[in-house]
């Protein structure tokens, strides 16, 4: 079933939130609901099984959030909810702004991340929290340690669904759905609608609602776009020229760990002050540099596709893609880190000669041609590349207990999901 209705409610008030929690979206200064959160709330509440479609950046959290919050309200400690997610950094996020919104409801939340103490997270599990945000590799070590139990949740959400499925986690995502109770409600949130996500619907799901209000592939009406043809011994002279031009926050993507840590090397050489964020960063490390990017410290951040979905920082000035995403649908999600809430946007994009397929399968999913530049602006002079040490896979060395364990040894789980734990 597909709804694309629009209510023409005034602010969140008639999409039948309580009035404590309308108090608190008025005190953090939610006023508006965003389409998605306007469809989808009122059937969240009445525990109806959704699929949300919906382009990067609309306000799935709350989407999902608010009827999450007021329904475990009326179950009265009888009920958890649960959140998965692709990565740490929007796991962290998501609770950060679940706990906000639930705090004034005595709502408590523990988020289970790779990298993060396991101590602590048994310790915030003791505490019986109302809401476990995670990641599904995480959730599924608790699991096996006997450190919880998933009987008790009555509310799942899977959001950035596609991208969980992109990076191997089907396998985990099943299993823990098996273990959530009966009588369960399943809201599954994406920016785009593979096959994948419809056979987790058929098999996890009840009659859900289909709610899409963008279709998959939308890009942000407010990002101009733009693709320069560049051969690869210059596009480190391009960047340079476009780090000059443009004066605000700018997010570089890249396609490999590597790339990422030699390019933040070679704009720090440039005077910028730049941070970096892949999966052989540490937790600490990845936190710092958003962090650093969101207050200013770092204008500059160089980020793998781990920081293209759900990573909220407002008044991006460019994305600029270094490289091209190995996934056309990758594109959609890196570009909406600008132009949010409001403000315009700019991405530009690098592309070598022989990638003009990789550029036709990017204007088939957006639907829209992009204007190609070809003939480049005037360069400053070649640099001398900056030589690099290789540095170990954080992520590939969980716990002191595995430290001395080959990469991607782990018959549970292969190399590319460690990476997301």
């Amino acid at each position: 079933m597909i709804n694309n209705t629009n209510n023409n409610t005034n602010g969140f008030q008639g999409l039948g939130i309580s009035p404590r929690l309308l108090e608190v979206l008025n005190r953090f200064k939610f006023t508006q609901p965003t389409p998605i959160q306007r469809q989808s709330i009122p059937s969240a509440l009445e525990g109806k099984d959704i699929v949300g479609i919906a382009q990067t950046g609309t306000g799935k959290t709350l989407a999902f959030g608010i009827p999450m919050i007021q329904r475990l309200e009326i179950f009265q400690g009888h009920g958890q909810g649960m959140v998965l997610l692709p990565t740490r950094e929007l796991a962290l996020q998501v609770g950060e702004s679940l706990q906000r919104i639930g705090s004034s409801s005595g709502i408590r939340v523990a988020v289970l991340i790779g990298g993060a103490s396991m101590y602590a997270q048994i310790k915030s599990l003791r505490a019986r929290p109302q809401i476990i945000v995670a990641t599904p590799g995480r959730l599924v070590d608790h699991l096996r340690q006997g450190n919880l139990k998933l009987n008790n949740v009555k509310i799942a959400v899977l959001d950035e669904a596609d991208r969980m499925l992109d990076i191997g986690f089907a396998p985990q995502i099943n299993e823990i759905l098996k273990l959530i109770s009966k009588e369960r409600q399943v809201m599954l949130f994406s920016a785009t609608m593979p096959q994948e996500i419809v056979r987790i619907a058929s098999a996890h799901m009840s009659l859900p609602l289909r709610i899409e209000v963008a279709p998959a592939g939308s890009t942000v009406s407010k990002v101009e776009q733009e693709i320069f043809m560049v051969n690869r011994e210059s596009k480190l002279q391009l960047l340079e020229k476009l780090l000059s031009d443009y004066k605000g926050t700018v997010l570089v993507f890249c396609r490999t760990k590597h790339a990422v840590k030699k390019i933040t090397a070679s704009i720090r050489q440039m005077g910028h002050k730049a941070s970096e964020i892949h999966s052989n960063r540490s937790l600490a490390q990845r936190r710092d540099a958003l962090e650093g990017f969101k207050t200013g410290r770092y204008r500059i951040m160089v980020a793998t596709d781990i920081a293209a979905r759900g990573i909220d920082v407002i008044g991006i000035e460019v994305v600029i893609n270094y490289d091209l995403p190995d996934n056309s649908e990758d594109y959609v999600h890196r570009i909406g880190r600008t132009g949010r809430a409001g403000y315009s946007g700019r991405a530009i994009s690098f592309a070598t000669p022989d990638q003009r397929r990789d550029i036709n399968a990017i204007e088939r999913l957006i639907r829209k041609a992009l204007p190609i530049k070809t003939i480049l602006p005037e360069l400053p002079p070649r640099r001398m590349a900056v030589k690099i040490e290789e540095e170990r896979p954080w992520n590939n060395y969980s716990n002191d207990r595995n430290r001395n364990r080959q990469p991607g040894r782990n018959p549970r789980r292969s190399f590319s999901q460690k990476r997301y734990r």
